[in-house]
């Protein structure tokens, strides 16, 4: 059954007025209950709010439905903390959750919290670890991941990130807070479906979010909407009181609501651990055939969970993704060939892999016609877009090379783009390079696509798109409005050992970055894999059609 829910912004003490509104307002909508984001009681320094404590203790201030809060800026006076463990309650009706807690109300709903403000390592003080204080650590945060879910959110800092994606301008001079990394990443766990602060004194209601599915529900895309309540009485036209239905048990919506966004925020609490698998995770893709691993007992392929370029796996390294679509997403590559000084245009190396949702080592193990046919087209509509940034940012100097590896014992079907400079193409170089290259393993020769759609072809193979911009000339090429480009597909047959990193190989004998060639010999701290995330970001954004679709 729905239950009509109350949520209110800072209350500074000002318990009297507001409990009085709150009490007409009760009469007409019978609220099942309400919730305080942020202080009700402020610094409670001042004779008057000490005054409105007491007379909230004695009894003379009435609260007219169950209502809840935590911490915010401020801990919770020492009187209010004594009637609390001496009763449980601070008055009828009137509960403390804690500032790390967990409630399940009478109506089922779920609320968690995490009140007051992040510690530095500066902050640590004998009453961090009190559960009235208005500090908190990582650790408090990341103790709300055994929660697994929650309806209802409540923390006093933003999460970082969260205005990312969105289109919601902010009230006139007003700056974003700064938003917390673990609170993030709690929300990210939780998928909560509302997500209350009050740290900002004015109102903002993003847009909805969505997360990404799961493993264990492929089918969900659940729905977080962030809201930032006004405090009591300090903005004028501000909302301190917002009011919502909500029914526990209705299912998580199969659609996505008209305006959502994909979620901004990025989860990065287990960054070390990341990393690590991530580099776990990239050997399996990229071990070549002159490196032979132990035996051992033959397992199965990882899932969706444990392959590292599922976005359901908990470990992934999404501090490298740049955009997502509604299909695939973009990520700069891990140990990128080029540098960022490779391309002086782009300040960026440019070497991109372009990944699609679905867990399948081929295109043709994707069952659904329709899903493969999107999955493929999309992931064509982000080499278009890489094709024109590259185009416009470099005034024609640039063009582009795309394989793709699919074999049928893979793991997850991916492509890798880099640009190349646009003479390479024009000069048949780059066309060269593979196929001498395959003449000198003994491979099989490479053929013109023979796919109509380029989604269909069959059996493994190994695919490469050369493109060049418009301005070049070029022969035996299908020319577009936009340049011109090739298609070429080597057979992958049973009886010779192909190398995983042919592509990148070639392309380094190319491009004469022989000393690159092994993409851990390339390793980046985090610091430069996010410089150059965020520098490609603002190169892509015009380009990036997912932005359009938000």
């Amino acid at each position: 059954m729905a239950s009509k829910i109350l949520v209110l912004g800072n209350v500074n003490c000002a318990l009297q007025e507001v409990f009085t509104k709150i009490a007409k307002l009760q009469a007409k909508q019978n609220f099942a209950f309400a919730i305080v984001v942020g202080d009700l009681f402020g610094e409670s320094t001042s004779e008057e709010e000490l005054s409105q404590i007491s007379a909230l203790l004695a009894g003379n201030i009435s609260v007219p439905l169950p209502t809840y809060f935590s911490v915010g800026r401020y801990p919770i006076p020492t009187r209010v903390v004594e009637k609390i463990q001496a009763d449980d309650e601070v008055c009828p009706n009137l509960y403390f959750i804690g500032r790390r807690g967990t409630l399940k109300t009478f109506e089922g709903i779920r609320i968690a919290t995490l009140g007051g403000e992040v510690a530095t390592d500066g902050q640590q003080d004998p009453n961090i670890n009190n559960r009235y204080h208005s500090r908190y650590t990582d650790s408090d945060a990341r103790s709300l991941y055994g929660v697994h879910d929650a309806d209802i959110l409540v923390t006093y800092e933003w999460p970082k990130g969260v205005t990312g994606r969105s289109k919601v301008s902010l009230p006139e001079d007003k700056a974003v807070p700064e938003g917390a990394q673990c609170v993030a990443d709690v929300c990210s766990t939780l998928k909560p479906r509302y997500h209350f602060s009050s740290k900002a004194e004015f109102f903002y209601e993003r847009e909805p979010f969505f997360h990404l599915p799961t493993e264990g529900n492929p089918d969900e895309k659940p729905v977080t909407r962030f809201i930032n309540m006004a405090s009591y009485g300090k903005a004028k036209g501000q909302k301190w009181m917002y009011a919502f239905t909500f029914d526990p048990k209705a299912p998580v919506p199969s659609s996505i609501p008209a305006g959502a966004t994909a979620s901004p925020l990025a989860t990065v609490s287990r960054k070390r651990a990341a990393l690590e698998s991530q580099n776990e995770g990239f050997h399996r893709f990229s071990r070549g055939n002159n490196e032979r691993p132990q035996k051992r007992a033959r397992r199965p392929p990882p899932g969706p969970g444990e392959c590292f370029f599922c976005l359901s796996n908990p470990d992934i390294a999404t501090h490298l993704i740049t955009s997502i679509g509604n299909d695939a997403y973009l990520t700069t590559a891990k140990g990128p060939l080029t540098k960022s000084d490779s391309y002086p245009s782009l300040r960026f190396p440019g070497h991109m892999l372009i990944i699609p949702f679905i867990h399948a080592p081929t295109f043709s193990a994707i069952t659904e016609p329709d899903a493969r046919q999107s999955t493929y087209n999309e992931m064509q509509r982000y080499r278009v877009a890489l094709n024109d940034m590259a185009r416009e940012k470099a005034q024609n100097k640039l063009g582009s090379v795309t394989w793709e590896v699919s074999r049928g014992n893979g793991i997850h079907v991916h492509w890798q783009y880099l640009p190349v400079a646009s003479d390479l193409v024009a000069k048949g170089l780059v066309e060269a390079a593979f196929k001498v290259e395959g003449e000198n393993l003994d491979y099989p020769k490479f053929k013109p696509s023979a796919g109509d759609d380029g989604a269909s072809e069959v059996g493994d193979y190994f695919r490469v798109w050369i493109w060049q911009p418009a301005s070049s000339n070029s022969e035996q090429q299908t020319e577009s409005k936009k340049g011109s480009e090739k298609v070429l597909v080597l057979p992958l047959t049973p009886d010779f050992r192909f190398d995983l990193q042919f592509g990148r190989k070639v392309m380094a004998k190319l491009l004469q970055l022989e000393k690159r060639m092994d993409w851990r010999e390339c390793a980046q701290t985090m610091e430069e894999e996010v410089a150059d995330v965020e520098a490609f970001k603002v190169a892509f954004k015009e380009f990036d059609f997912s932005l359009e679709e938000e």
